[in-house]
C-alpha cells in the first residue's frame, strides 16, 4: 500500500508565496506519475499539475502557467506556488500513479492524499 501526505497549506495573501510537500510513503517502488488536484468550496476537483517519475515532464493547467512550479525528488514533490490569487484558493491534493508518463484526469491516480487546504486573500 502506498500513503500520500502533504504539508504546507496556509493562510497567504494575494501576491504572496507558499511551498506544498507531497511525501509517499509505504510501497514507494510503485511511484510513477505525481500530481496536484484542488477542489474549491461549491466545485468539482479539477487538474493542477502533473510531473512524470522521471521529472522530465510536467504539465500545467493554464491557470497556473508561469506562477506554480513543480518538482520532485523520487517520492516527494514540490508545488511552488508563487504570485498567488484569491481563485487559488482550495483544498489541494497531491495524488499517484503506479504508471509512466503525465496524466491530467483524476481517474487516473490511484493514490490521493488527505489533501491541505490553501486560502489567499485579497
Amino acid at each position: 500500500q502506498l500513503q500520500l501526505v502533504e504539508s504546507g497549506g496556509g493562510l497567504v495573501q494575494a501576491g504572496g508565496s507558499l511551498r506544498l510537500s507531497c511525501a509517499a510513503s509505504g510501497r514507494t517502488f510503485s511511484v510513477g506519475a505525481m500530481g496536484w488536484f484542488r477542489q474549491a468550496p461549491g466545485k468539482e476537483r479539477e487538474f493542477v499539475v502533473t510531473i512524470s517519475r522521471s521529472g522530465t515532464s510536467t504539465y500545467y493547467t493554464d491557470s497556473v502557467k508561469g506562477r506554480f512550479t513543480i518538482s520532485r525528488d523520487n517520492a516527494k514533490n514540490y508545488l511552488q506556488m508563487n504570485n498567488m490569487k484569491p481563485e487559488d484558493t482550495a483544498v489541494y491534493y497531491c495524488a499517484a500513479t503506479p504508471n509512466f508518463g503525465i496524466y491530467m484526469k483524476s481517474s487516473e491516480y490511484n493514490y490521493w492524499g488527505q489533501g491541505t487546504q490553501v486560502t489567499v486573500s485579497s
